[in-house]
Parts: structure tokens; C-alpha cells; sequence
């Protein structure tokens, strides 16, 4: 680790849970985050600026004017740009020695099975069930952690998806792929503009844990919150035997 380095990190190094020996395991990860846009954005910046060494970021959507309200990797001279190239922009202005990629394209189950395979962690950032479906099936079928989050309205919800822990749920236990119901998109229903920072926040912090190492993750454990009262609740999520994405899956690790 160089110099700068030591100075750029040294809040984390400071820290008995990360040190040096953990820096360098953030500095030599790779993280994959699906969307760039409300979830998207703090993700990106909070990975970025702690030092994961490969991010690649994956849309197909442009800038616009509406997105600012929340999407905080972008500004008004972004407007007209694909999301993934000016949340990579935001990344280098702060922390340019990273090797960001960004895919301007819809993630894929042919794109996914590449791009999870490549991965140490998976971050959905996405605002659909069909694309939340087939990032859930490639970190299955890789064994990738899932780190999944929502928010809409004044809700929001997180989780993680654990694939590696032989008790722990994927995100089709929960939510299978066969439910019947409205998805709700922000256009149509409004999103408060600091929630999506907060759900992406957790998501960045729970992101960085599985990269350390730490214990303790979310995996088996679904928080909510209603963002009028400020108010958490949590429910356990049991691993489905019968699930038909993750139901036949071998035991992985033991569980945190």
C-alpha cells in the first residue's frame, strides 16, 4: 500500500475490524452494482470512495432531469448521459486510482452469468422483479453474495442473499418468481428523495462487510422501513427447501 494510500484510507485502517490487512483485501475486490440510478448512486460513491478496486456499474438508462432529485451521482451537466458513465465520472473525481467499468446495457441473464462469475459481490440496485429475478438466479448459480435492496414511496426494504450460508434464503424464497402483483415504479408513485440514499447506504455497508469478511450480515434477516415515522422492522426469512431457484443448491458455509 502506498503512501497515499495509508493517508486516503486511514479512517478505515484505524479501525480494528478493517486495518491495513483489510484495506488491501477492499483494494484488490470486485464488486458488481446493477443500476446507477437512486440506489444506485450512493452505492457507487461510498464503494468507490472506500477503496473497492473493481466496480462495474450496469444500465441502460440516460440521464435526466427528473433523476436529480435523488440520483446523486449525477448533475445537470450529466443530463443526456448513459447513468453508468457519469456515476463512473463521480467515482475517478473522488477516487481515481479505481478501476470502474461502465456497461451501458440491460443486465441479462447471458450478460449476469458472466459478469456474477467475476464477482466477490453483487449489489441489485434495480428498480423491477424481472431484473431482481435473474441477478438472484446468476448469484445462485455462482455462489455470489446478493445484496438487495428497494424503495419506493416512503419505503424502503434491504436484505441479503447468501448463497454461501447453507441455511440462509435466496431472494426467490421470498419472492417468487411466479408472484402475481403491481409492481410499483417511481414515475408512476413518487419516492422520497433521501430514502433511496438511505436504503443505498446500508447496501454499500452491507456490500463492504462481505468483502471484509465481517459477521453479522443481513442474510436471513428482511428490514423494512417507513421513512414517515423513521421506523424499522424486521422479519426473519427462512431458507424455502422448495424454492426453485436455490432449493437444490449444495450446503455452503455455515452461517454468521
Amino acid at each position: 500500500m502506498t503512501d497515499e494510500q495509508l493517508l486516503r484510507y486511514s479512517r478505515h485502517i484505524l479501525l480494528d475490524d478493517i486495518g491495513i490487512e483489510g484495506q488491501q483485501r477492499l483494494l484488490q475486490s470486485r464488486a458488481l452494482v446493477i443500476g446507477a440510478g437512486g440506489l444506485g448512486s450512493p452505492v457507487a460513491l461510498y464503494l468507490g470512495t472506500a477503496g473497492v478496486g473493481s466496480i462495474t456499474l450496469v444500465d441502460d438508462d440516460l440521464v435526466d432531469l427528473t433523476n436529480l432529485q435523488r440520483q446523486i451521482a449525477h448533475d445537470l451537466a450529466s443530463i443526456g448521459m448513459p447513468k453508468v458513465v457519469s456515476a463512473a465520472s463521480s467515482i475517478a473525481a473522488i477516487n481515481p486510482q479505481l478501476r470502474v467499468k461502465a456497461l451501458q446495457l440491460r443486465a441479462d441473464d447471458e450478460l449476469l452469468d458472466q459478469l456474477v462469475s467475476e464477482a466477490d459481490v453483487v449489489i441489485d440496485c434495480s428498480d423491477n422483479f424481472a431484473t431482481r429475478q435473474a441477478v438472484n438466479r446468476a448469484c445462485v448459480t455462482h455462489a455470489r453474495p446478493l445484496v438487495s435492496g428497494a424503495a419506493i414511496g416512503f419505503d424502503g426494504q434491504i436484505s441479503v442473499y447468501d448463497s454461501r450460508v447453507s441455511d440462509a434464503p435466496c431472494y426467490a424464497c421470498l419472492f417468487p418468481p411466479d408472484s402475481q402483483f403491481d409492481e410499483a415504479r417511481c414515475a408512476l408513485m413518487g419516492v422520497f428523495a433521501p430514502l433511496v440514499g438511505i436504503i443505498g447506504c446500508m447496501q454499500a455497508a452491507e456490500a463492504l462487510k462481505l468483502l471484509l469478511g465481517l459477521p453479522n450480515s443481513l442474510a436471513g434477516r428482511l428490514q423494512m422501513l417507513d421513512a414517515r415515522s423513521m421506523a424499522w422492522s424486521e422479519i426473519s426469512v427462512p431458507r424455502d427447501a422448495g424454492c426453485g431457484v436455490c432449493g437444490n443448491r449444495p450446503s455452503g458455509i455455515e452461517s454468521n
